[in-house]
C-alpha cells in the first residue's frame, strides 16, 4: 500500500513537472501573440501598408511612373528608396558630420583590415555597405570578433569608429527644391532592447519575460546562445540587439516637444551642403539634444532617402488610422518634391531599370537576413 501510494505520488509529481515545463513553452507564445495583436506597430509591414497602397498607386499614376521617387534625391541611387550605398551617402555629408570609416570586402586581406582597424581603436561598428533594418550590424570589441565577422560576411562592408554618444535620435526632414528652408516632421529617440538582471533568472528566462523579445525568440537564441543559461547580476543590464532600428527591437520615444527653429537650422545647413538631400530621415548619435541644436557633438550614422519611414508614427502614441494618414501625407510630399525635380530636368528611372534594381536589392536583403540569423555573431 505504501509503495503504491509512493508510486502514485511520483507519477503525479512527474505529470505536474511536465505540465509546468510545457506551460513555460506555451505561455511565452500566448504572451507574444497578445502583445502583437494589441500593438499595430509590431505587425508585418505588408498588413499595415496594404491599407494605404491605393494612395501610393495614385501618386504613381499622377507621375506616370512607378519609380517617381527616384527624382527626390537625385544623387542617391534609386533616390535612396532601397539598395543605395552608404559610401555615396557619406560622400555627400559635411566633413566631420559622420563616423570615420573604411570599406572592406570578403576578398580583402584580413591583415589589411586589422591594420586599418588599429588606427581607429576598439570598439568598432561594422555593417554591410548596402543594407537596411540593422541587418548584420555589430559592435566589435576585439580583433578576434572582427576576424570572425570578416570571415562570415558575404558582401562588401563598412568599418567605423564606434560613436559613444549616449543618445541616438532620428530626424525626418524634407525641403522643397528651390526653397531655402525645409521642415522637420518627426523627431524621436531610440532606446535599446535590453533586459535587467535580478540575481536569480537566467538570460533566457529574462528574454521569455520581456514582451518586445518574445516574438523574436529564434533570433535571440541564435545571437545569445553562449550566454542563455547565465544568471545576470541584480541590476545588470544586457543589450539584446546592438541595432536601434524598430525592426530589430528598438523602442521609439517621441521628442516632438523638442522641435524648434535651432534644430531646423542644423538640418537646413546639412541639406544645402550638396543641395541634393530633399527628403529622408537622419539617424544620429549625439551627446545631448541641446548640443545637437547647437550643431556640435553629433554624428550622422545613416541618411535614409525616399524609402525612409517617418518613425514618429510609432513613437507618438498614434493609432493605426492616424499613422496611415501621416504616411500618406509624407508620400504626398515625396511626390511633390520628385515632380518638381522632374520638371527641372531630373528623369525618373525607366521601368526595366527600376524593376531589375529593386529585385536585386530584395535578394541582397534576403541574404543579409539569413546571415544575421544564422551566423551566431553577437
Amino acid at each position: 500500500m505504501e509503495s503504491a501510494l509512493k508510486n502514485n505520488t511520483d507519477t503525479t509529481g512527474i505529470k505536474w513537472e511536465r505540465l509546468f515545463l510545457k506551460n513555460r513553452t506555451i505561455l511565452p507564445f500566448f504572451k507574444a501573440t497578445l502583445y502583437r495583436l494589441t500593438r499595430w506597430e509590431t505587425w508585418d509591414w505588408r498588413i499595415k501598408y496594404i491599407l494605404i497602397a491605393p494612395a501610393w498607386f495614385w501618386f504613381c499614376l499622377r507621375a506616370r511612373s512607378p519609380w517617381f521617387f527616384t527624382a527626390a534625391n537625385p544623387t542617391l541611387t534609386f533616390g535612396g528608396f532601397d539598395g543605395e550605398s552608404k559610401k555615396e551617402m557619406y560622400a555627400q555629408l559635411p566633413p566631420g558630420s559622420y563616423p570615420k570609416s573604411f570599406y572592406a570586402s570578403p576578398r580583402t586581406s584580413f591583415t589589411e583590415v586589422e591594420k586599418l582597424a588599429e588606427t581607429m581603436g576598439f570598439p568598432l561598428a561594422v555593417k554591410p555597405e548596402v543594407g537596411k533594418m540593422g541587418l548584420m550590424f555589430r559592435r566589435i570589441n576585439t580583433v578576434g570578433k572582427l576576424q570572425e565577422y570578416h570571415e562570415k560576411i558575404q558582401c562588401r562592408y563598412i568599418v567605423q569608429e564606434f560613436i559613444n554618444y549616449p543618445l541616438e535620435v532620428s530626424v525626418f526632414y524634407y525641403r522643397i527644391p528651390g526653397e531655402e528652408k525645409g521642415n522637420i516632421t518627426g523627431f524621436i529617440r531610440k532606446d535599446f532592447m535590453e533586459v535587467t538582471g535580478d540575481g536569480h533568472s537566467t538570460l533566457w528566462e529574462l528574454i521569455l519575460k520581456y514582451p518586445r523579445a518574445t516574438f523574436r525568440l529564434d533570433e535571440m537564441k541564435a545571437k545569445h546562445k553562449a550566454r542563455l543559461h547565465q544568471v545576470l547580476l541584480p541590476g545588470e543590464r544586457y543589450c539584446l540587439s546592438p541595432a536601434l532600428n524598430l525592426s530589430r527591437g528598438g523602442k521609439l520615444v517621441s521628442l516632438e516637444q523638442e522641435k524648434d527653429e535651432r534644430l531646423l537650422k542644423v538640418f537646413d545647413h546639412i541639406s544645402h551642403y550638396t543641395g541634393n538631400f530633399y527628403y529622408g530621415r537622419y539617424d544620429i548619435k549625439c551627446r545631448s539634444i541641446e548640443e545637437l541644436k547647437e550643431g556640435k557633438n553629433f554624428s550622422i550614422l545613416e541618411y535614409n532617402g525616399s524609402g525612409a519611414e517617418p518613425h514618429h508614427v510609432y513613437g507618438n502614441g498614434y493609432n493605426l488610422i492616424q499613422a496611415c494618414a501621416i504616411l500618406i501625407s509624407h508620400w504626398g510630399m515625396l511626390y511633390r518634391i520628385s515632380r518638381k525635380n522632374h520638371n527641372n530636368g531630373i528623369n525618373y528611372w525607366p521601368l526595366n531599370r527600376g524593376w531589375k534594381f529593386i529585385s536585386h536589392a530584395a535578394k541582397k536583403t534576403k541574404l543579409l537576413k539569413e546571415l544575421d540569423e544564422g551566423t551566431g555573431l553577437t
